[in-house]
């Protein structure tokens, strides 16, 4: 089977003159990788070269599958997080096997990726609602904040959920290391200052080098600094994890939330730059790619990857015009791992906390909360559960939570679709939904309603209470009951059964109904089910305006 590579499409059209570029926003995106990658990989309670080998091997393949010029492959604080939490009890404490299983993790979430790309299964990003997204971002945050901020304070932290963590911390803060403290604020001061004012650079990279350099001089390990410690140079041995079958079985959970954020993620990422910059994104052709890099990331002993949107702007920013930036990144970091690793030992981690804090605390965002607050309660219950379970029940079931929030409310709304009392519009034969246009005219003696959504067995009988509720409620009954199926694209056996039903319920307490303006597929069906005659009889002629014409020349002779 020929794999399908949008890089063979934009290198036959490539413009020499984009190469300076690529390679500037290459290196620019590699600088900003570096410390991502470290920061990460101590949140998934992993080693430190298991987040650059993650970088690495994903950045290796992520640019010739991805459909979006910009996106850039790389760990993330949530995928990192959920990882880090919910592999711990796995393992067993076995620091060997926890590698194994996080690499695993990336094999399976890559598995299910392809299985998604080739069934073609790019609408399945739209089953997480933006309100969700916002909650668990929100979870995440503040699930971060308990892990690292002992980091910062020089505190040995608690490995538990957000409630635990954050009481381990406050009861030990009498233990704060002042060196540690201090480091790591001016670290957090400097990165914060140039999240402000040097937007897209590469600052994380020379507070990292800076960090490494103050404490080789300093000695920083005698006072009671916690440093990175050792990361191994070169690469390491290419193929499948160690583990055995029955722990497939339960990383399968985990492999699918990962798959989950990652495919949302990196969807959403690709539609703002095509939004952007123009272009059409190929939600299925990111499955491809995500399934590439993550095979290439669980084969090289790194964890899963997604597209980031902090990583994927500095990559905008510094000039990136093709895919071929992922591709200097990925070779610079290569650089690194072979011959400039071991220099990251002296790494103090009270730094890497500050990184990571700022990394993500664009996650938390108290403006969209505010926003949902103001303009959509309902929205924002959902944003709030979606924080509790996160908090409450750990990352791997908040994810799982905000699944089955967004697919009830999915259920919910379409369970529950809109049916239109329309009215004329002053002066024209049109009609249109007089809640919205209360200027418009009732048409005495007749009712006239929409179904706003597909009619299906599990809607059906709220368009049809709604429609019979509103009928009873007039003082005066009225003599004609129009519909308007011009916005029901589908119509299943079920509901043309319950429109015939309807009619004749209708038709028993003296109202003549019409059925108008229905769609060629959906008169198919009423026909094929014998509810069309009780309906009216129906045409591809007959409007609404022409229902009613007929209607007032009746009831005038």
């Amino acid at each position: 089977m020929n794999l399908p590579l949008p890089v063979l499409g934009w290198l036959r059209r490539y413009d020499p003159n984009w190469l300076r570029g690529d390679v500037v926003a290459g290196i620019t995106l590699a600088a900003y990788l570096l410390p991502a990658g470290l920061g990460d990989a101590s949140l998934a309670n992993l080693p430190p070269q298991a987040g650059l080998y993650a970088c690495l091997f994903g950045g290796l393949v992520f640019w010739l599958f991805c459909s979006s010029r910009h996106t850039s492959i790389t760990v993330t604080s949530a995928i990192s997080l959920l990882v880090g939490a919910s592999l711990g009890e796995i393992a067993g404490g076995d620091t060997t096997r926890f590698s194994a299983l996080a690499a695993a993790t990336a094999l399976l979430a890559a598995l299910i990726a392809f299985i998604a790309w080739l069934v073609k299964a790019g609408s399945i990003v739209n089953f997480i609602s933006e309100s969700v997204m916002v909650g668990f971002k929100c979870g995440v945050a503040l699930f971060l904040a308990s892990t690292q901020l002992p980091k910062l304070f020089g505190i040995h932290g608690a490995h538990g959920n957000f409630w635990h963590n954050t009481g381990y911390f406050l009861h030990h803060l009498h233990e704060t290391n002042a060196t540690s403290l201090t480091i790591g604020s001016a670290a957090l001061a400097v990165l914060v200052l140039g999240k402000i004012f040097l937007k897209n650079k590469p600052v994380a990279l020379f507070v990292v080098v800076g960090a490494i350099v103050a404490s080789s001089l300093l000695g920083l390990d005698t006072r009671g600094v916690k440093l990175l410690g050792e990361v191994p140079q070169g690469l390491p041995d290419i193929g499948l994890p160690a583990i055995h079958w029955p722990d497939a079985n339960q990383l399968l959970p985990l492999a699918f939330a990962c798959f989950l954020l990652a495919a949302v993620e990196t969807a959403a990422i690709g539609r703002t730059f095509a939004a952007k910059h123009g272009g059409r994104l190929d939600a299925n052709q990111e499955f491809l790619a995500l399934a590439a890099s993550n095979l290439a990331a669980g084969l090289g002993r790194g964890f899963p990857v997604s597209g980031g949107m902090s990583q994927s702007l500095v990559n905008e920013g510094g000039g990136a015009r093709t895919p071929l930036s992922g591709a200097v990144a990925a070779g610079i970091m290569l650089v690194v791992v072979l011959f400039f690793s071991r220099l990251l030992r002296a790494l103090p981690q009270t730094v890497l906390a500050a990184v990571v804090l700022v990394a993500v605390a664009g996650l938390f965002k108290v403006s969209t909360l505010k926003q949902l607050w103001r303009g959509n309660r309902p929205e924002f219950v959902v944003a709030m559960a979606a924080i509790v379970g996160v908090l409450g029940q750990g990352l791997l079931r908040g994810v799982m939570i905000g699944a089955i929030i967004s697919l009830v409310l999915l259920i919910r709304r379409a369970s529950r679709p809109h049916v239109a009392l329309l009215g004329r519009i002053p002066g024209t034969r049109r009609f249109s939904d007089c809640e919205r246009n209360p200027d418009n005219e009732l048409i005495p003696g007749a009712l006239i309603f929409r179904p706003e959504s597909s009619l299906v067995y599990f809607n059906m009988d709220h368009v049809r209470d709604t429609i019979l509720d509103r009928v009873r409620a007039e003082a005066v009954p009225p003599k004609l009951v129009v519909l308007d199926l011009s916005a029901a694209p589908l119509v299943d056996m079920h509901s043309a059964h319950m429109l015939a039903s309807l009619a004749e319920e209708l038709t028993a307490a003296g109202q003549r109904v019409q059925a108008v303006e229905a769609r060629s597929s959906v008169r198919s069906r009423l026909r094929a089910e014998g509810a069309d005659v009780r309906l009216g009889g129906i045409d591809r002629f007959t409007s609404v305006a022409d229902a009613l014409e007929a209607f007032l020349e009746k009831t005038t002779i």
